[in-house]
């Protein structure tokens, strides 16, 4: 009888803890969307206007900074695991395995990361993330994902990767899902950055980033939703991987339920403060005690 009650009790405690974490949340989900290789400097310029709505809706800076190298695997880690490379120990652009060893492992052998950190607050959440670039797979944590694809581009058709998360966010509703798509860094490096072909190549980024916002709302989710859109590092000329503010200053745009209609912000933002402040939207455990980004929790009503 005792062990029945204790039990009971167990769970109630349980259920009431998830319940006062869903109470905290600033949104029910977050729809993350990479660029790779998309610059600040383009922003001005770029005919953007899906991406500059949410720049007018909620807040944005021009001015969150890539780690070094200004490379890719090594800022993704950063923004998927709250923390630079001294620490989740990822250093170079095409890492795939840490070249330092992470300071901490979780229960899957790899440093915490958002999508971990979210399994382990809602266990029974949708968590999905797809990707261009096959090496995104290795800085995510595929054991917390509930879904998580490689969906390369195909030359004069839909782009698979926008036509498969449209399905993803209709079918699933997931509570966290990221969308990394490899563009604009393939055009920066065969034609260049700042370059009528870059800024071509911006502006269908754009219609996806539109198609995505759609699906949210055929999905029924778009109210309770925030969108996060943003970049690993910049580029100039046909390279990146430098010390020049092309190179290292990349957007962060941000607008959904709660988001403040605040326009640009002036406080300064690193690529692990995204993890972070994703974590403070979905009320996620206390981030560990490894990261050392901040959530930018001025950003939300």
């Amino acid at each position: 009888m005792k062990k029945f009650v204790y039990i009971a009790v167990a769970a109630v405690c349980m259920l009431t803890s998830c319940c006062q974490q869903s109470d905290r949340k600033v949104a029910g989900h977050v729809i993350y969307i990479g660029l790779d290789g998309w610059g600040s400097y383009s922003v001005p310029a770029a005919d953007m206007p899906n991406v500059k709505a949410l720049m007018e809706e909620g807040c944005y800076t021009l001015q969150k900074r890539t780690v070094l190298p200004s490379s890719s695997a090594v800022n993704w880690a950063s923004m998927f695991m709250g923390a630079g490379p001294e620490l989740h120990g990822y250093t170079d652009w095409g890492s795939q395995t840490p070249d330092l060893p992470s300071r901490v492992l979780n229960s899957n052998g790899i440093f915490p990361t958002v999508f971990s950190l979210c399994r382990e607050t809602y266990p029974g959440s949708e968590i999905g993330v797809f990707y261009e670039w096959d090496g995104i797979k290795y800085l995510v944590d595929t054991l917390a994902l509930s879904t998580y694809k490689h969906l390369p581009a195909v030359a004069d058709s839909d782009n698979p990767l926008c036509a498969e998360a449209e399905r993803y966010i209709v079918e699933k509703k997931p509570v966290l899902a990221a969308f990394c798509f490899d563009e604009p860094d393939h055009v920066g490096h065969t034609m260049g950055h700042d370059t009528p072909e870059y800024y071509a190549k911006m502006h269908e980024l754009d219609t996806y980033v539109g198609r995505i916002i759609e699906a949210a709302k055929a999905a029924g989710i778009y109210d309770d939703c925030i969108f996060i859109v943003t970049s690993d590092h910049g580029g100039v000329g046909r390279g990146h991987g430098g010390k020049t503010m092309m190179e290292i200053e990349t957007p962060f745009i941000i607008a959904g339920r709660n988001v403040r209609r605040a326009g640009e912000f002036s406080e300064s933002m690193m690529q692990y403060d995204v993890a972070s402040t994703i974590a403070y939207i979905l009320a996620l455990n206390p981030q560990p005690q490894v990261w050392i980004g901040r959530p930018f929790t001025f950003l939300f009503e």
